[in-house]
């Protein structure tokens, strides 16, 4: 009978290795896609901006778009999991819109590229990702609609257009990351510090509260 061998020392080191160098092409892509769009880039630029062969590139990713899909597919699933907070916290109105924003800010705060990507993709009309985005974002987005209105139904927040809610929330939590340099402008600065986004996020939230809630807001713990 034959003996399984655990893998050793240098087939780790070697899977340490790929893992490592797949992070860094999807960190380049990011950055490249972010500053140039998709047409604007090409293999041959990620490549340098790795320091790799461009072979090296298409033995993790088949093509082009195949790379662009997987940054695209990466920032929805933490975008997701953010939306997921309104489902989650569905028996208490106040926790769950103070989470939903506090994520969403923070994600613009420490992973702008992503944002940037996104957003590129869906000015430019969501020419290679608008499938994806009615699979996976629309069912989120009716999903936390819905319990908008199970909030209004049981009276503990106002009735509003929760899908335009949504929207604003969107557009105000990621111009933090897609129109920074607009934002550091206005405020005097060379980039954004912490304090910035956390003034943003106790705005927002409590404007966003007022709106929704019934009850008077409480300080969070």
């Amino acid at each position: 009978m034959a003996i399984k061998r655990k893998p050793g020392p240098v087939r780790e080191k070697r899977s340490d290795s790929r893992e490592r160098l797949e992070q860094e092409i999807l960190e380049a892509a990011k950055r490249l896609f972010a500053q140039r769009g998709f047409g604007g880039v090409s293999l041959d630029h990620i490549a340098r901006e790795v320091g790799t062969a461009k072979q090296n590139l298409l033995y993790y990713f088949s093509s082009k778009e195949a790379l662009y899909r997987r940054v695209l597919h990466g920032v929805l699933d933490v975008w997701l999991s953010y939306m997921a907070a309104i489902t989650e916290n569905a028996d208490n109105p106040e926790r769950a819109l103070r989470r939903y924003i506090a994520g969403k800010l923070r994600f613009s705060r420490e992973h702008p590229f992503d944002s940037r990507v996104y957003a590129n993709e869906v000015i430019s009309g969501a020419p290679l990702f608008a499938q994806e985005i009615r699979d996976r974002v629309l069912p989120a987005l009716q999903a936390d609609i819905a319990v908008f209105n199970q909030w209004a139904e049981q009276g503990v927040c106002r009735k509003v257009d929760a899908a335009h809610l949504m929207v604003i929330l969107w557009s105000s939590t990621q111009a933090y990351a897609d129109f920074a340099s607009q934002i550091c402008l206005v405020l005097g600065k060379s980039e954004m510090e912490p304090e910035d986004f956390a003034a943003g996020e106790q705005l927002l939230v409590d404007m966003v509260l007022r709106t929704v809630l019934r009850v008077p807001a409480q300080t969070p713990p």
